[in-house]
Order: C-alpha cells, then sequence, then structure tokens
C-alpha cells in the first residue's frame, strides 16, 4: 500500500490520477480510474460545452475531477465562466487548471468548495499558481504528450519539492511526463512528489477516446517516435499561446510540413487532409498525441488493469510500499 498525504488528501487508495486529456478523457475513462482507487480527470480542455455535459453524464456517479485550459476560458469570457459555474455546481473532486492566468477561476472554485490543483512548467507558473490559492501542484516535464515546455521532469519535480519544502510545506505535489508505469511511480516519490499525473499510460486505456488506427500505430512505437512541434495547432487553427507547445507522434506528412508551418496555414486542401485524417484515425498522416512514455506501453488494457499494475510495480521496487505524511 502506498500513502501519501494526496490519497489521505483525496481520500483515494492509490496516489495517481489520469490526466485530463482533451477529447480523450472521457467520463468512461475518469470513472474506471476513481473506481480502481486512484482520481479520473474529464478533459475540459476548450471548453466544448456540449462534448463536457455528455461525458459528466458519461461518468455516472463517480467521483471525478475536471480540467481546463485557462487560457482558452479567459478568451471565451462570459461564456467560460458560465460553464465553470455550471461544473463546480456539480462539485467535482478537484479543478485542475494549466497554461495561462488562473487567479479568477481558482477564486470561483475557492468560492464553490472546489480544490484546485494547477499544472506548471517552471518555478515562476509554481509561484503563481501558489499565490492563486492551489492546493496541489503538477510539475509537467516535456517528455508528456500534449502541449508543454521545456523543462526535464526529474528536475523539475525535484526543484518544486524542494520550492514546497521552503515556501508552501502544505501544498501537494504530484509529477508528470514520461511517467508510464510502476518505476515512474517509484521514482516519482522518491523524488518528492506526493503522486503522479500520467496521461499516455491511459490514453491507451480501453475507455479512452482514441481512433483504433492511432491506437494500433502508437502500440508499435517507441519514445523516439514522438517530437514536440507547433504543427498540430496549426493544422487545427488553434493559437496557442507562445511558450507552449505539442508532443505527438512524428509522421510522414507532419515532418514534410516541418520548417514551413506558415506555408500549411496558407493550403486549405492540406488542412483538409490533415483534419479527415485526424478524424478517421489515420495515423499515416495525423500523428496521435502521445508523450516518451508511449515506448512503455505495448497494449490496450481496462484503465483499472492499468493503474493496479502500475501501483503493483511500483510497491514492489519500494520494498513493499510507502508511507510520507
Amino acid at each position: 500500500m502506498i500513502r501519501t498525504r494526496l490519497t489521505e488528501t483525496f481520500g483515494i487508495e492509490h496516489p495517481v490520477f489520469s490526466a485530463p486529456m482533451a477529447r480523450v478523457a472521457g467520463g468512461r475513462l475518469a470513472a474506471a480510474v476513481s473506481g480502481a482507487g486512484g482520481l479520473g480527470l474529464i478533459g475540459g480542455g476548450y471548453g466544448e460545452a456540449e462534448w463536457i455535459r455528455h461525458e459528466l453524464a458519461e461518468a455516472g456517479n463517480a467521483r471525478t475531477g475536471m480540467g481546463f485550459i485557462s487560457w482558452k476560458l479567459a478568451q471565451a469570457g462570459a461564456p467560460g465562466e458560465a460553464l465553470l459555474s455550471e461544473v463546480l455546481a456539480r462539485d467535482p473532486a478537484v479543478l485542475f487548471l494549466s497554461f495561462g492566468e488562473m487567479a479568477r477561476f481558482a477564486a470561483m472554485a475557492q468560492d464553490a468548495g472546489v480544490p484546485v490543483m494547477a499544472q506548471v512548467q517552471d518555478l515562476a507558473q509554481a509561484r503563481a499558481a501558489l499565490s492563486a490559492g492551489a492546493v496541489a501542484l503538477v510539475a509537467q516535464g516535456s517528455e508528456a504528450g500534449g502541449h508543454g515546455a521545456r523543462r526535464g521532469t526529474f528536475s523539475l519535480v525535484a526543484e518544486l519539492a524542494d520550492l514546497l519544502a521552503r515556501e508552501a510545506p502544505g501544498v501537494l505535489l504530484l509529477a508528470a511526463g514520461g511517467i508510464a508505469d510502476g518505476r515512474g511511480l517509484a521514482a516519482a516519490l522518491m523524488l518528492g512528489a506526493e503522486g503522479v499525473l500520467c496521461g499516455t499510460a491511459f490514453w491507451a486505456a480501453d475507455e479512452a477516446l482514441v481512433p483504433e488506427g492511432q491506437r494500433r500505430a502508437a502500440m508499435a512505437a517507441s519514445g523516439d517516435a514522438t517530437y514536440r512541434s507547433h504543427l498540430w495547432d496549426v493544422a487545427r487553427g488553434i493559437d496557442w499561446p507562445e511558450g507552449f507547445d505539442l508532443r505527438g507522434m512524428r509522421t510522414p506528412f507532419q515532418e514534410g510540413w516541418e520548417g514551413r508551418l506558415h506555408a500549411l496555414a496558407a493550403d486549405p486542401q492540406a488542412l483538409a487532409r490533415w483534419r479527415a485524417a485526424a478524424a478517421e484515425g489515420d495515423a499515416d498522416i495525423a500523428g496521435p498525441i502521445v508523450g516518451e512514455g508511449i515506448g512503455l506501453v505495448r497494449r490496450i488494457r481496462p484503465a483499472a488493469e492499468i493503474l493496479t499494475g502500475m501501483v503493483a510495480e511500483a510497491e514492489a521496487l519500494l520494498g513493499g510500499g510507502w508511507q510520507r505524511t
């Protein structure tokens, strides 16, 4: 049994959260992770209201959290705040905020009695999240799939563990980025984290909303097959803030456009081809959005099996368990 302040604070059996992957982490995945003793997060991502309502219904009565992209909520203005209020009224286990100024949204959650978890990529973001009242930080390294920045997981987790010990000892710390099995969970605990947030490991869950073609391609890939690029955002027409790009799998189509992203943005036929491939799960054109940890994932399994296997491996490595209070 691995017991940390994270498991005690959130009343869970295992110190593992599933990441709120936009358009991938739906209600069934979040509910399965929570049902297995972790905490599952629904990927509210870009604030698509009908999708969020549907996935909340899919989660049923399971205790889950919700994740939002802060800059997108801010960009949406009053409708974004109304959607956030609607979600908060459902009393999620936690509100997960990332990528952008979060103070306004954190205050709304605190007023609703919902704890706030902030994903950060450097120390400046960590201090901003602490000022906003976050009860937990997720130190995300560049190994992670999806959007992120430049710091590596190991050094960032250790440095933030030291910062919190000095300046905010009551705040919890989770590690994210490249953690896809029990070795990663054990390493995160040794670095000073209270638990982990995993995306790619649960991207490969039966319950994840991933097209079959992308699943097949990813199961045959190593971490070397991933790279960081702005291409996904250019292809989808999403104007992400400076400082963040995205990690996913290489494809010949995408590599042919690297270094020419302005030309891609101006080519409607190429954009249409990429978007159709993404919708169909054609991984020869549109690369799956996964992290370096994909090289540790060899088959699609139920989320509960992924979670329990990860924890069992970590317990064995830690000599039968772990207790940090």
